[in-house]
């Protein structure tokens, strides 16, 4: 079990890092200088990554339910 949660720790650390590394990257596309966008567009980008940042944070809720059929 502890050997399950060292890898938990390692993998989780390791690819939170990297979306925060992307996350940075895809900020330098707000510069004016260089981009142009408009606001419906950033809208949408933003949008997309809220939407999947709710469906992965929902796959960690407790207890893990399934919305299947009940009696």
């Amino acid at each position: 079990m502890d050997n399950r949660r060292q890898n938990f720790k390692r993998l989780a650390a390791a690819r939170t890092n990297e979306v925060l590394r992307r996350l940075k990257i895809l900020g330098n596309c707000s510069n004016r200088s260089h981009y142009d966008y408009t606001e419906e567009e950033v809208n949408k980008i933003f949008s997309e990554i809220e939407r999947k940042i709710r469906e992965t944070k929902a796959k960690f809720t407790f207890p893990h339910r399934d919305s299947g059929f009940k009696l």
